[in-house]
């Protein structure tokens, strides 16, 4: 019997999912909050809760949900100032592998 089904089913893109939580997780954002981020929303030097000391706890969970590897000399500032350049760089490490 032949089906015009696909062999694979293609799974919707996760990462946008997975950051908004692990955003409202490690900086303890509402929500709403984490509903209302943007491409442009900022994050590190704009949200209180984004700082120095939860650049760490955010980039280790992002490596634990995402099941991806963050090298030191790719964290920059740029990666970290908007939520859109976040979840851009995310989103390239998941396709990596």
């Amino acid at each position: 019997m032949t089906t015009d089904l696909p062999a694979t089913v293609p799974q919707p893109d996760d990462t946008d999912t997975i950051l908004r939580a692990i955003l409202r997780d490690v900086l303890g954002l509402s929500d709403e909050r984490v509903a209302e981020l943007d491409e442009s929303s900022g994050l590190f030097g704009y949200l209180p809760e984004f700082d120095s000391m939860a650049v760490a706890g955010l980039l280790t969970e992002v490596e634990d949900r995402c099941d991806i590897l963050i090298e030191d000399d790719e964290v920059d500032g740029e990666m970290l100032e908007t939520y859109g350049a976040l979840l851009t760089f995310v989103s390239a490490k998941r396709a990596e592998d």
